[in-house]
């Protein structure tokens, strides 16, 4: 069983945020993830840049012809 917990490293220690749901010795893997500004992360990719490259046929929506027993 794979279990994820949040949780805060800080002098030396991890505190969680909540208590794990197991009640035995077991094996973990601890990952460090940097914190970051969420306003930062929209500014290195600018909306808009794909505009134009994906086309869509004109019959997109019309029904499947495979399927028209199933409707």
């Amino acid at each position: 069983m794979l279990t994820t917990i949040e949780g805060i490293y800080e002098d030396g220690q991890v505190i969680f945020k909540e208590t794990p749901p197991l009640k035995k010795k077991t094996k973990v893997l601890v990952t460090f993830m940097e914190e970051t500004d969420p306003s930062t992360s929209l500014n290195k990719r600018p909306l808009g840049t794909m505009k134009g490259t994906i086309k869509m046929s004109d019959d997109f929506n019309d029904p499947i012809d495979d399927l028209k027993d199933y409707m």
